[in-house]
């Protein structure tokens, strides 16, 4: 069972009220993609390595589309650089995990709607491999649930973090389970997570984007944090927070970047405008972390921040 604290609970208005860099702006902040045919390249994971070369996964899409691939950019001086001999993915929003010595892709995959005919349904998909050129599915996650995440623990387990929406989840919650290996990474085992309850108020929601293995053994959260306006047009925070695993128990969220902090930029609609959707991150060392961020549905980028995990660790 987590433990409990409801002195945890922030809302989106607290936590902007104790973040210090609202007035921070990086006019650079936009990654250069090529390759992606004139469509947008947004909702990117960290850089990664694989098969001797750097990656970024992004997911590609026509602005008014919401059928997308995710497509692997390689680092080419200044740029990412689509790599089609890498192959593409049929999802959304693509993540990247080291699990057992194995490359894990996943993302999220739309399909129609069978109990609601002309609706769209969708899941999270998991591909892994040695290389990005052998990526063969593996698993997929119960209908309507987005944004699972995994870490390989110390011992060998793994830790999945979920987002479960409706009865369980309300707007959409983080859970979390542990597993023996990727054999238990099924709707089963997923639906078993454990609701961190004192993280979101029922008006809000959130979720995990990526896991890091703390040099304590706890676990350093990116993960996000979203709200509504009196209009209707959604608002979406970058946040982290700090799970113990031996204990259960979790920190309360902190939030590390919104958009005003990135360059300015189109959006996918009006109101996706004040949208980031935490990407991963990467610990540069002396305090320092790059993050690397969605914007406004419509494009990549990524920011110098001070490194937010160095407090969990001490």
């Amino acid at each position: 069972m987590a433990q409990e604290n409801k002195e945890t609970l922030r809302t989106c208005e607290d936590l902007k009220k104790e973040f210090k860099n609202l007035n921070y702006k990086d006019d650079s902040s936009r990654i250069q993609f090529t390759g992606a045919d004139g469509k947008d390249v947004y909702n990117i994971t960290a850089p990664f390595e694989a098969d001797g070369k750097m990656y970024i996964a992004g997911r590609v899409e026509a602005r008014d589309s919401e059928h997308s691939k995710v497509v692997f950019f390689e680092k080419i001086g200044d740029t990412w650089a689509a790599d089609l001999t890498a192959g593409t993915l049929t999802l959304q929003d693509p993540f990247v995990a080291r699990i057992g010595g194995e490359l894990v892709i996943g993302g999220v995959e739309i399909f129609d709607d069978e109990e609601m005919p002309g609706q769209l349904n969708y899941r999270t998909i998991f591909y892994k491999g040695t290389s990005l050129k052998d990526l063969t599915r593996f698993a997929n996650g119960p209908d309507k649930m987005k944004d699972i995440r995994l870490c390989e623990l110390e011992n060998g387990k793994i830790l999945v973090m979920t987002r479960p929406q409706g009865t369980i989840g309300g707007r959409g919650k983080i859970g979390y389970v542990i597993i023996d290996s990727l054999e238990q990474l099924d709707s089963e085992h997923i639906e078993q997570a454990v609701i961190l309850e004192h993280q979101f108020i029922d008006e809000e929601w959130g979720g995990c984007n990526e896991l890091h293995l703390l040099n304590n053994g706890k676990i350093g959260v990116l993960s996000h944090i979203a709200q509504y306006d009196g209009a209707g047009d959604r608002h979406y925070y970058s946040t982290c927070f700090c799970f113990d695993v031996k204990t259960c128990s979790y920190s309360p969220m902190k939030m590390i970047a919104v958009r005003a902090n990135f360059a300015d930029g189109p959006s996918k609609r009006p109101d996706l405008k004040d949208v980031i959707f935490s990407g991963g991150l990467v610990r540069t060392g002396e305090g320092k972390a790059r993050l690397y961020c969605g914007v406004s549905d419509a494009q990549g980028h990524s920011i110098e921040i001070d490194d937010p995990f160095v407090t969990y660790e001490s």
